[in-house]
């Protein structure tokens, strides 16, 4: 256990916190990771590659010794259930989940998908999603509590003259959004709280991890079942 001192200030990080993270490989999750490094002494993470990214382009990949890394295959319901147990051995129990959906961009005319880029794009970033809440909020109920936060981020979003291509950015995250209120409006039905996150493309990444962080360790009724945002000059309402 990590203890700083500073006069009469202790800080000292928690070690019965199990933290999960499951998202896109992107800047956000590498903020995220690295708070999460902050709160905890381990936490557990499974990041989905970019499959259909340049070899050549820029990664987002978190290096924190924090982090205890693990496999997920989106499209497999056997997979999310796999993930979620393995989380489960390494952490004891899983106390939050935090999902980040934060799909790259794609510019490409959708005459020219194949076949398995369609279902890549499909299972990736919008299938995946769904099984795997399904397994959390089982997880959860039987437990009789727990916390489910739903991210979304448009942080690496693209621009300039081909943004009018970007064929998978815009349908993910609007099916994510629309799940993820799906969860919201029922929440207060359920024995674990679900929150939304979201923050604008201006936004710094570091800021926006902090604030999901904060609100999650507030906790309460008051945050339960609502959209939070996260704008270019911070939080600017719910």
């Amino acid at each position: 256990m990590v203890i700083a001192s500073i006069g009469l200030y202790v800080y000292t990080k928690n070690m019965t916190r199990g933290i999960l993270l499951v998202g896109n490989e992107s800047s956000l999750s590498v903020a995220m990771a690295t708070e999460a490094a902050k709160k905890v002494e381990q936490f557990a993470a499974a990041f989905i590659p970019n499959r259909l990214a340049d070899p050549t382009g820029e990664k987002f990949l978190p290096t924190t010794e924090s982090l205890i890394p693990l496999s997920w295959n989106p499209g497999s319901p056997v997979s999310a259930r796999t993930l979620l147990l393995a989380a489960e051995n390494r952490l004891e129990h899983i106390h939050e989940a935090i999902l980040i959906c934060a799909p790259p961009s794609i510019h490409k005319p959708p005459g020219e998908l194949t076949s398995s880029e369609i279902e890549i794009m499909v299972n990736d970033h919008i299938k995946g999603w769904f099984f795997l809440v399904k397994e959390l909020a089982a997880i959860f109920r039987l437990r009789q509590t727990g916390t489910l936060a739903l991210v979304l981020s448009e942080l690496d979003a693209g621009g300039g003259k081909d943004e009018t291509l970007d064929i998978l950015r815009s349908p993910a995250s609007a099916a994510f959004r629309a799940f993820a209120q799906s969860i919201l409006t029922v929440s207060q039905d359920e024995p674990f709280q679900a929150m939304g996150f979201s923050a604008a493309a201006a936004a710094d990444a570091g800021a926006f991890a902090a604030f999901v962080f904060k609100l999650l360790e507030e906790g309460g009724r008051r945050n339960n079942g609502k959209w939070h945002k996260f704008g270019k000059l911070g939080f600017f309402g719910r």
